[in-house]
């Protein structure tokens, strides 16, 4: 029996064909229709008329006229929020961009609020001053506001615990959505590039994922080709990338695919995977290149090596990514990549997932008091003591304030 009704805000929407948010949707929608009624806000933006469902994977899916993501974000979440307090007992929140109304929300209603901070936005290069400054008080409101925070990553936890005083639950994405796939004839055809060793990434084009950075590593050697999938044509970063790099005949630098076989067809069977992003929190494309089973060299934040349990390699500029292609060899390519599958069968499934985020609907959104981490907890430094309240992590991870 349905007992509760949950309002999911702050996506793109459903069906998913954006990025890691809308995924994690389109699961929540996929394990938690029979539990919950569900209501999932999209941007009419990104839908013609002809695609806009009335209900996706047992949920009602509400459309506003605003760009889910941008200046817009800010407008499209405070309506969705305001919209949802009507008829939802829960909201749940991904992203910072709207808790400026959080404050009312919590004092003038009963509703619940679970709120994912998303990483640390407005840490991202791309924000201008005054919108890091909106997004980090927007982050502060959403963490003293809401009744559940989440974090994807164990280094944002430590973030919040810092920051903020209070224990942030960690839940992280899945990656069993990803399939491996064998190379085909009409797959060489397309994509001729599959007859050889390579190398892959796929990422937005954005200097906060470091492209230059794998761009130049790439030029700089000839004996491993890279092939690079992103949104080119969306900045003026990204063209000016492509015009200096896409004369190297061993960078294959293509457009967007959010067609899932071919993604996996692509990404499953590199010889490595290239993580470069610096920002964020567990990020969907790196779990989801772990649960393929893929070798992965990543930039060394402490995002990337919490998702990794420090267990990948890691670069941090041009020359050490330069070294990892040189002496990194196939036999320990083969034990990375089996190291990084066995983490994501043990951590990133969406079943796990969904059940997680179901806990907090159904637990600690209706507590009465928010978990706290204690100035004594803050300052101790034993592993014990660290054990026993889950964050043995903050003994080996750099503070996410150094980076």
């Amino acid at each position: 029996m349905k007992t509760k009704k949950l309002a999911i805000i702050g996506t793109v929407g459903l069906p998913a064909n954006y990025g890691g948010f809308e995924t994690l949707v389109s699961y929540l929608t996929q394990f938690l229709n029979k539990k919950y009624n569900l209501t999932v806000y999209c941007s009419a933006k990104k839908y013609t008329k002809a695609e806009r469902l009335k209900e996706y994977n047992g949920a009602r899916l509400v459309y506003l006229p605003f760009d889910a993501n941008g200046a817009q974000s800010i407008i499209y979440d405070i309506i969705s929020i305001l919209h949802a307090i009507f008829y939802a007992d829960v909201l749940l929140v991904l992203g910072v961009p709207g808790a400026i109304v959080l404050p009312f929300v919590k004092w003038f209603t009963n509703k619940k609020i679970i709120i994912s901070i998303d990483g640390v936005e407005w840490k991202r290069d791309k924000w201008g001053k005054y919108v890091k400054k909106y997004l980090r008080f927007c982050e502060r409101l959403a963490v003293k506001y809401s009744h559940v925070d989440i974090s994807d990553n164990e280094a944002i936890q430590d973030y919040t615990a810092t920051e903020y005083k209070t224990l942030s639950n960690v839940i992280e994405y899945g990656g069993d959505h990803t399939l491996k796939r064998e190379i085909k004839e009409e797959h060489i055809r397309q994509y001729p590039f599959l007859a050889s060793p390579y190398a892959f990434k796929v990422c937005r084009i954005e200097p906060e994922n470091n492209i230059q950075m794998v761009l130049e590593s790439f030029a700089k050697q000839s004996n491993l080709a890279l092939v690079l999938v992103g949104n080119w044509k969306n900045s003026e970063y990204g063209t000016s990338c492509r015009e200096r790099y896409q004369k190297y005949e061993h960078l294959h630098l293509l457009d967007p695919i959010y067609e899932q076989e071919s993604l996996d067809v692509l990404r499953g069977n590199c010889k490595v995977y290239i993580h470069g992003h610096s920002a964020g929190g567990t990020n969907p494309s790196l779990v989801e290149a772990m649960y393929l089973e893929r070798a992965i060299f990543c930039f060394d934040v402490c995002y990337n090596r919490a998702t990794t349990e420090n267990k990948a390699k890691y670069f941090q500029n041009t020359y050490e990514l330069q070294e990892l292609l040189a002496s990194t060899s196939n036999e320990e390519l083969k034990q990375l990549s089996t190291t990084m599958k066995n983490i994501a069968k043990r951590r990133y499934t969406w079943e796990v997932i969904a059940n997680k985020y179901g806990y907090l609907v159904d637990t600690l959104a209706f507590k009465k008091t928010k978990g706290k981490v204690s100035p004594q907890l803050s300052s101790a430094v034993q592993t014990d003591d660290l054990l026993q309240y889950e964050m043995a992590h903050y003994s080996s991870l750099e503070s996410i304030h150094k980076q």
